[in-house]
């Protein structure tokens, strides 16, 4: 009897925790606003249903109005379950709608048997959301991404394409006729992952096409989970950089102006050099130290 109120404790826990984090990153990039209508980009996955769900409970007790519309892309990939999705979708008494394009005809056609079909997909895939969302009337697309795909995605680009550049929570589409949001950005995929199996969602597996998963992600994924045994906290930490940027400490001019930085300058800069950041020692003696100034 108490192993299973700690699970239901757990599990409640759980499921909080997510709304929340979902609910503050849409508070803090202003994601949703009054009377907008939501695309749900629905792929069959453990991460876009867990989206679809938590929207649809804040929704419940939002203090705003605004409408979900939960949107699948058909690809016409040899057995794909047509029918998971509309059966699901009609269960909950969700608006929906499923798109029919065989852009697996089209990506077969022009890839070469072997190659990676993932950016051509992409690129198809990206433009159809974008004309049904004009379609439909939505005011914001809404992805599955989270806090994981960010940290990989920056990592991806750092090591293989020299850029300091990671997914934002928020963008405007690359047609300039649509904003893209990412709720899931505060949440670990750890979570969702038990939060999938909790609901029982019917998840259809993402290897009909027959390509593998990218394998430059697939080994940043692996460093991140090895560092995330070796060290909690440290894949939030990087996840919280992106949100903490001191642009005179990097090397972008078009961000900073290095070139007119002069003494006389100083008074305007956030932060001034200390030769190195402190220790986690020192860091500590200095929040001790100020803490017994206030008294």
């Amino acid at each position: 009897m108490q192993d299973t109120r700690k699970q239901t404790y757990d599990q409640n826990k759980l499921v909080k925790r997510l709304q929340r984090q979902v609910g503050q990153a849409i508070t803090d990039f202003n994601m949703i606003e009054e009377g907008d209508r939501v695309m749900v980009c629905l792929s069959g996955g453990k991460d876009s249903y867990a989206m679809l769900d938590i929207l649809l409970a804040l929704r419940a007790r939002a203090p705003i109005h605004f409408d979900l519309i939960a949107v699948n892309l058909d690809q016409k990939q040899p057995g794909f379950p047509e029918h998971v999705l509309p059966q699901y979708l009609s269960s909950i008494e969700v608006e929906y709608k499923i798109v029919e394009e065989d852009t697996y005809s089209i990506v077969t056609d022009k890839i070469p048997a072997g190659k990676t079909t993932c950016s051509l997909c992409s690129r198809l895939r990206r433009g159809i959301l974008y004309r049904t969302a004009a379609e439909l009337g939505a005011t914001k697309i809404a992805l599955g991404h989270h806090l994981d795909d960010m940290v990989e995605t920056l990592f991806l680009n750092m090591f293989h394409g020299a850029r300091l550049k990671s997914m934002p929570p928020k963008l405007v589409s690359d047609d300039k006729k649509n904003i893209v949001i990412r709720p899931m950005a505060y949440c670990r995929e750890s979570d969702i992952a038990r939060f999938a199996q909790l609901r029982a969602f019917p998840i259809i597996p993402c290897n009909l096409c027959g390509s593998q998963e990218n394998l430059q992600r697939k080994k940043i994924k692996q460093m991140l989970h090895e560092w995330d045994l070796e060290q909690p906290g440290r894949v939030v930490n990087v996840f919280k950089s992106l949100s903490r940027v001191t642009s005179s400490h990097l090397m972008d001019r078009a961000l900073f102006d290095f070139a007119g930085l002069s003494t006389e300058s100083a008074d305007q800069l956030t932060e001034l050099d200390t030769a190195f950041d402190a220790s986690p020692m020192e860091a500590l003696l200095q929040r001790s130290n100020l803490a017994l100034e206030r008294g």
